[in-house]
């Protein structure tokens, strides 16, 4: 199979199914969205210390693969939907579970803390804020498509998580949170 077929040198693209739009449809802006987090979490992984956290990304790299294969598919789709669909609730649950986890290994915020520390730590923070945005492309499709509702929470508690990982590699290496200096100017 070649790697380019010239089918797209108009402005144009496939989704799954074959349903021709344009490259900036808000579809493949938001399956884009994931692919470019995708990348950041390969960068990521080479400078990640902690055995856990690169585990975790190294899997999370395949399920965020197939869940822009569930929003590269339209819900006009029948068939394919039914083998791509995922149900996110139980994989936000596990998010949720991590999180507490990470937490109790950590001292409780009692301020705000910027990004910063390890630069593994700082790769993790950078991959909250590219989760963030696609999570507001998400949520901007989601008012005008339809698309699986189950993933928008998965892609918020995600992000929430990669705060949680970059405090962690902080602390498994031993360098405090950059805490919030409200009075510098």
């Amino acid at each position: 199979m070649k790697i380019y077929t010239k089918s797209g040198d108009e402005g144009q693209t496939s989704l799954f199914g074959g349903l021709r739009v344009s490259k900036n449809d808000l579809r493949v802006q938001a399956y884009g969205e994931l692919d470019e987090l995708n990348s950041s979490i390969s960068i990521s992984l080479h400078y990640v210390k902690t055995e856990k956290i690169k585990f975790f990304l190294q899997n999370l790299q395949h399920l965020l693969f197939s869940i822009g294969s569930d929003l590269a598919t339209p819900f006009s789709e029948k068939k394919l939907r039914e083998s791509i669909h995922l149900d996110c609730k139980g994989l936000t649950k596990k998010l949720e579970d991590e999180i507490d986890f990470w937490e109790t290994q950590l001292s409780p915020l009692k301020s705000f803390i910027v990004p910063g520390g390890s630069i593994g730590a700082s790769h993790l923070h950078f991959l909250r804020t590219n989760c963030r945005r696609a999570e507001r492309i998400i949520i901007q499709l989601s008012k005008s498509e339809d698309i699986n509702k189950s993933i928008i929470p998965y892609i918020n508690r995600l992000s929430d998580l990669f705060f949680v990982l970059a405090r962690a590699e902080n602390h498994s290496l031993d360098i405090n949170d950059v805490v919030w200096d409200q009075n510098t100017e």
